[in-house]
């Protein structure tokens, strides 16, 4: 947790965040080429939370482990949550997994990152919170490229959702608003875990925002994109 007890309203979260594996599992069986993708990790969130923490004064908690350990953004037994293949490349170490493995991961990466989470709320209760997941998307999938540079994610019950879709939209103006999209590289259903199981038993609005991982490449992109998004992101929350 970075920031902790910081006074703005907005909660940073990153659910993949990290790539780190567990020495017990032998890198599941991968190479460190497979390790370095997106499958492994959301590339280049980590620094942008950690920019935007400053930048903003807010708290950042991000989940150190690989999601290809445990994906926090997926419900408990779901399919996707330790896959046996992503995007193609098989993952040895997730394959044929007894109840008793799947319940260690869940123990030892899932739960304490959703409790600390759960802890952070529970100590800003009754003050304005806004959570908001980092993420970040691919440039390419499956061969198709994928054109949008930013991506906001909601389920059309978000108030500072729609402030920052239109926000973003309006800067980026003719150099490419249409390529911020709306429920787009992917879209907000029931696949996604944390930011359910925290907004919506408090009633708090919310936030899931993709940044395409070209543009989080190196420091010098981390830093622009951090310095553009804060101050929308502040002037977003406040209009609502």
């Amino acid at each position: 947790m970075l920031n902790e007890g910081a006074p703005s309203p907005f909660l940073l979260l990153g659910d993949h965040a990290g790539r780190t594996i567990p020495r017990a599992l032998g890198q599941l069986g991968l190479t460190g080429d497979a390790l370095d993708r997106h499958i492994a990790w959301d590339i280049g969130v980590a620094a942008l939370g950690q920019r935007l923490s400053a930048l903003l004064d807010a708290t950042f908690i991000a989940q150190a482990y690989s999601r290809l350990v445990v994906d926090c953004n997926r419900r408990p037994g779901a399919p996707g949550a330790m896959p046996a293949v992503s995007d193609g490349t098989p993952i040895p170490g997730n394959r044929d997994l007894i109840p008793q493995a799947v319940a260690a991961r869940m123990a030892e990466i899932y739960q304490p990152y959703q409790d600390a989470i759960a802890a952070t709320l529970d100590a800003r209760a009754g003050r304005p919170t806004v959570l908001v997941a980092l993420h970040s998307f691919t440039p390419s999938m499956g061969g198709v490229d994928r054109p949008w540079t930013l991506g906001v994610l909601h389920r059309n019950d978000s108030p500072f959702s729609s402030a920052v879709l239109a926000r973003l939209r309006a800067d980026l103006g003719p150099l490419g608003g249409d390529l911020v999209g709306d429920n787009a590289p992917y879209a907000m259903d029931d696949t996604d875990n944390t930011i359910p199981l925290h907004a919506d038993p408090r009633g708090l609005d919310y936030l899931e925002l993709e940044v395409r991982q070209d543009l989080l490449a190196d420091e010098a992109g981390q830093r622009e994109m951090a310095e553009w998004l804060a101050p929308r992101l502040a002037e977003a929350v406040g209009a609502i």
